[in-house]
């Protein structure tokens, strides 16, 4: 498969190194090539490409967006939305503010009754969006070991046919892909990224996963 990530950061970089690890073809979209995080993931990774995010995402069968929530809806248009047309987009953005976190807390710019992920769609309205990785840390994306335990990632999304690819995905990383239906539920799958950064910021913790427990 041949993957466009959008976003240089640690999040595209490890799902960048992933995917390549599997036996896919992959694009790093950024907006400087140069960068030495750039330079030294090419290093690291054998048969992995740098562009811009217009040519990552005219690349990608699949696209990760992989942005600062923030700066998420000009990258998009920076890639040009009609190179999504038709594709999985994996949505790993938190609309995460600028302000500083309040105890431990991150505030976001969006509010309880309208998702990032929702304002995303609407910029791509021909592309299936899928809401994952956004409520873990980058160093556990990839492979987690919880001792046998394996965690949740929960994902939602319009298109059925895109989730049975990013579940599959998902179980390839590690994971057990817990779907929570329609766009609307990035309301609440959103936020839990500011749930899973409060022991991070209150006691230094970043290693930690979510696990759904069924009866």
């Amino acid at each position: 498969m041949k993957a466009g990530i959008i976003g240089s950061g640690i999040v595209g970089r490890v799902l960048a190194s992933a995917l390549l690890k599997e036996g896919n073809e992959v694009i790093l979209g950024t907006r400087n090539p140069a960068k030495e995080e750039v330079v030294k993931w090419k290093s690291e990774n054998t048969g992995g490409n740098a562009g811009t995010f217009e040519e990552a995402a005219d690349f990608g069968e699949l696209i990760i967006l992989a942005t600062r929530g923030a700066i998420a809806a000009d990258a998009v248009r920076l890639a040009g939305p009609a190179n999504f047309k038709g594709k999985t987009v994996i949505d790993t953005t938190n609309p995460i503010a600028e302000t500083p976190p309040v105890n431990g807390v991150l505030q976001y710019f969006t509010s309880p009754n309208q998702s990032l992920m929702e304002s995303l769609q609407e910029l791509l309205p021909e592309a299936h969006l899928v809401k994952a990785f956004n409520s873990v840390g980058a160093n556990k994306m990839y492979k987690p070991d919880y001792k046998g335990i394996v965690p949740t990632m929960f994902i939602c999304g319009n298109n059925e046919a895109a989730k049975k690819m990013v579940t599959s995905i998902l179980t390839t990383f590690g994971w057990e892909t817990e779907d929570l239906g329609k766009i609307e539920a990035a309301r609440a799958i959103e936020p839990l990224a500011m749930l899973w950064c409060i022991p991070g910021m209150l006691n230094n913790q970043w290693t930690h996963a979510f696990k759904l427990l069924k009866q």
